[in-house]
């Protein structure tokens, strides 16, 4: 089997913490999540993941004005250039400093950001090939706290920055004349948000407490020159001195002793620039009243301004946001979107809409104020996954997690479209049925629950009758057996999902029950299950004395995890040992043993006095996973790697790395040198963070997983759940950093099958020239070209495909449809495709209901392409219908209208003749 898998997408977790923005046209956004980033098109409703990581938590990008490079800066204070049209890294800088603002100038020349209590200018990256893209313009310092916001003014010569002291200063790119920085103070507590006015240097900031400021410049920005010129006062103020010059000449002065006395007053003035503050607003006395909310724990934490349309956006430490009208600061819109607070806000170019997120919940809205309606809502798990299922035609992907939510996700949109709330603890295992139309998942709440794919409800609730916690689920190939292991009774419950009565409790097992599984052949009702008594145990599940055990297994070690090969004839068993056995559970003899400690690996805690290699004794697979074609097994644990082994020859096909972020603990194998002291290791101390709201939080000692609601943590990297996509082409595990889906690359590989000399692309044009359709298209499948190969499948003539299929060996039969199935989601000749896939069934379909592994997996893939684009078809068919009847019946509107007015037009004619006629009789008695 061919393992070029490659990262292709990240579900379950749409922002984490950073900074958002909106691409320059308005239609996407951009959200850090942990050490990647995600963009999320608005308008073909899609999310994608860039195919790039940084070492540590992304938290703050930029994007340049015309959209081509992203600069994102990670916690550790490391910039990484992205090119979004190779959607590749082309350059690094290391600030060596958490960096809290960066943003690129309007014009696109420069970037600016804060690090520390200083504001660095840097010249902005070309298109051109340049040997160090980052170069220094200008360094302002003056603050005496950490710098935390910043704005560029409409012309990119000035720059507004604000500080943790309490005040915001304006700066100059320029050298302009007799303009020196300014200092804007006042404020009682720190700068979040500072705006420069459009075309003006008039400014706002606003303070975390709720103030915003409003201040206004002596001068126009057109007037502010350099190399010399004078600057020109406001219209206003020169009025007002040309006034004064009349009247004093109108009293007999000297004119040239008025001019030379009024422009040196004028040279005087036009030297004195200055700020002063017009108002100030107290925009956070809006939720006083309010039911439950307390004025003294409510903060500003995030702004943003849109000077196009003047709608300046605050969120909340209580999950609130405010939209005001500048410079009025008239309250236009209020909305409370959550409980937790808003760490990030961005409009986008029209004003339209607001992108808000909420960093500890995970949250990542974009809402249109005026019609009030989300455009995009979507939340992930805000605490570790730690069950994923693929659909039978692997369109969608469920997951369950620590927050007692199961979500479902669009493997296509890569979005969230349902999520189940009614369990109350842990979520254990989630799996569909047969069909694709109920969804189950078990939970340490102590229930197992069936919900309806169709109309989103919890149609069934499984129970025990006596309570205990369920550990693993598991459903077989008809959809009517459930079956769920139990943690603390040690049992196995077994219910009918048709009447969602409990059928038989399978007791033997001494000792938690950790996983189970059904066989998935249709012929067969086996149910194995493996428990911590080491033991591996062999149901029948149908049978009369379905209490007793069929056969037991003594393992060599405790069982943690149990799955079956997709054709039912292996099951595969790891142990706390390290190790994975192969078994035959009709013989119960077991088949081969894998030793796989090693290739887990492990990595060191900041905290562990161990080395990483000790540590390793005390790891385990915990998860495994058959491919699609039942040759290779997935393994993974706590670690982060994930393992492909081939089974029959037992060994290690090759390793994936989940990640490469630091920010997650147990990564390295060594503790960083940095971190030693001659006091001992420093991350043993307590580490103190700012809130938001209320005092600060301290660390408990022996945290791990955390409480995410008011205690900082590291999480450890882990995967919890592996699981095959049933068309073989992608797999998903749930990781600490989410739901990473690994898909098939199929464009970076040269694969031929079945190549002799004479094959060549210069043959194959040449037998397609002479119409030799069937002999050309052979010879194209062998060579496995796919840009060549799709050439010579658009050029068959829909005459021909009855006859190339007819001549078309069996063997190329499951290519065939794979390619077919590629070529129907990247070009639009859909009656085209069907077309081949009619006659390809008509011909070959003996070869089809043998039904291997292999081509279940094809089939599989035809039904969820297929399915895709009726549905997209009949939505287009279905608006076009509307929209159809909608100008028929506005076109018998206008004609009726337009018939109307013609009789109108006659009858008044008719009168106007009557009138006529009447007036001449009258004049002519």
């Amino acid at each position: 089997m061919r393992f070029s898998y490659k990262f292709s997408q990240l579900l379950g977790t749409v922002y984490r913490k950073g900074n958002i923005i909106f691409s320059q046209n308005g239609d996407s956004v951009l959200a850090p999540v942990g050490n990647k980033i995600s963009i999320y098109d608005l308008k073909n409703n899609k999310s994608e993941t860039l195919p790039i990581e940084s070492r540590f938590n992304y938290t703050a990008i930029a994007l340049s004005p015309n959209g081509v490079i992203l600069i994102a800066i990670n916690e550790d204070g490391e910039a990484d250039v992205i090119s979004l049209l190779n959607k590749i890294i082309i350059h690094k800088f290391r600030f060596n400093r958490p960096i809290l603002a960066v943003k690129f100038s309007p014009n696109g020349k420069f970037f600016a950001l804060t690090k520390e209590n200083d504001l660095l200018v840097y010249h902005s990256p070309g298109t051109k090939r340049e040997y160090n893209p980052f170069v220094l313009e200008r360094t302002f310092h003056g603050f005496f706290d950490e710098t935390t916001c910043l704005d560029w003014s409409s012309d990119s010569r000035f720059l507004i920055v604000g500080s943790k002291d309490m005040s915001a200063r304006v700066f100059s790119i320029q050298r302009i004349l007799h303009f020196k920085k300014f200092l804007l103070g006042g404020h009682t507590d720190a700068v979040v948000g500072c705006f420069f006015e459009r075309d003006s240097m008039d400014a706002y900031t606003v303070a975390k407490n709720g103030s915003v400021s409003i201040w206004e410049f002596s001068h126009d920005i057109d007037s502010l020159k350099k190399d010399g010129e004078l600057p020109e006062k406001k219209a206003s103020e020169t009025e007002g001195a040309e006034q004064m010059e009349e009247e004093d000449l109108e009293e007999g002065d000297d004119p040239t002793d008025s001019k030379s006395k009024s422009k040196e007053d004028e040279k005087e003035e036009k030297e004195n620039y200055f700020y002063k503050r017009l108002a100030r607003h107290f925009v956070s006395d809006t939720f006083k009243g309010e039911k439950g909310v307390s004025m003294f724990n409510i903060t500003l934490t995030s702004a943003a301004y849109m000077p196009s349309t003047k709608l300046l956006v605050t969120g909340y430490s209580h999950g609130a946001f405010l939209l005001h009208e500048m410079p009025e600061v008239n309250l236009i819109h209020s909305l409370k979107i959550s409980n937790q607070h808003i760490s990030s806000i961005a409009i986008n170019p029209t004003g339209d809409w607001i992108a808000l997120g909420c960093a500890d919940m995970g949250q990542l809205l974009v809402w249109e104020w005026q019609s009030e309606t989300y455009v995009m809502k979507q939340q992930g798990h805000f605490d570790t996954m730690s069950a994923v299922a693929y659909s039978p035609d692997g369109s969608y992907l469920a997951t369950g997690g620590r927050d007692s939510k199961v979500k479902v996700w669009d493997t296509n949109t890569g979005f969230s479209f349902v999520t189940f709330t009614e369990h109350t603890s842990t979520i254990t295992g989630v799996a569909f049925t047969q069909t694709g139309r109920a969804l189950l998942s078990s939970s340490l709440d102590g229930t197992v629950r069936a919900f309806d794919m169709a109309r989103y409800r919890n149609f069934r609730t499984f129970t025990s009758p006596k309570p205990a916690q369920f550990s693993c689920l598991s459903i077989d190939v008809s959809g009517d057996l459930v079956a769920a292991g139990a943690q603390d009774t040690f049992d196995v419950y077994l219910w009918s999902l048709q009447t969602g009565k409990l059928l038989e409790v399978l007791s033997g097992h001494e000792g938690p029950v950790s996983s189970l599984c059904f066989s998935p052949s249709p012929s067969s009702s086996l149910l194995v299950s493996v428990s911590w008594d080491k033991t591996l145990r062999i149901w029948d599940a149908v049978s009369s004395a379905a209490s007793l055990t069929r056969e037991t297994v003594n393992l060599t070690s405790d069982g943690l995890a149990v799955c079956f090969r997709p054709d039912g004839k292996q099951v595969a068993v790891a142990t706390l040992d390290g190790h994975i056995s192969i078994f035959d559970p009709l013989q119960a003899t077991q088949l081969l043993t894998i030793e796989g400690r090693n290739d887990l690996g492990s990595g060191k805690s900041d905290t562990d006095s161990v080395t990483a290699k000790k540590n390793l004794q005390g790891k385990a697979f915990n998860t495994l996973c058959y491919t699609a074609d039942g040759e290779c097994l997935l393994a993974a644990g706590q670690s982060k790697n994930i393992c492909i082994y081939q089974v029959m020859e037992k060994i290690l096909v090759k390793k994936y790395e989940i990640t490469q972020n630091r920010s997650l603990d147990g990564m390295d194998d060594i503790i960083n040198r940095k971190k030693m002291t001659e006091f001992g290791n420093m991350a043993l101390v307590e580490e103190r963070e700012d809130r938001h709201n209320g005092p600060v939080a301290l660390r408990l000692p022996g945290v791990r997983s955390g409480d995410m609601a008011s205690r900082s943590f590291k999480p450890e990297v882990r995967v919890s759940q592996l699981q095959f996509s049933p068309n073989g082409r992608a797999f998903a595990a749930t990781t600490t950093e989410g739901l990473l889906v690994y898909s098939l690359d199929t464009n970076l590989v040269f694969e031929p099958f079945d190549l002799s000399e004479d094959i060549t692309p210069k043959t194959i044009r040449n037998a397609l020239k002479s119409k030799d359709y069937s002999r050309s298209f052979v010879m194209a499948l062998k060579l496995n070209e796919a840009k060549l190969t799709r050439e010579v499948y658009e050029t068959i003539p829909p005459d021909s495909i009855a006859i190339v299929v007819q001549t078309l060996p069996s063997s190329y039969v499951e290519r065939v449809l794979g390619f077919i199935v590629n070529q129907m989601d990247t070009t639009p000749h859909i009656e085209f495709h069907l077309k081949w896939m009619v006659a390809i069934f008509y011909e070959h379909g003996t070869i089809l209901q043998q039904r291997t592994p292999s081509t279940v997996s094809v089939l599989r893939s035809i039904q969820k392409t297929v399915g895709r684009k009726f549905e997209d078809l009949s939505k287009i068919c279905q608006h076009n219908r509307y929209t159809l009847q909608y100008l028929l019946a506005l076109g018998g509107t206008a004609q009726k209208r337009t018939v109307g007015s013609i009789m109108s037009i006659e009858d008044g004619d008719e009168e106007d003749s009557d009138e006529d006629e009447g007036m001449d009789e009258e004049m002519e008695t």
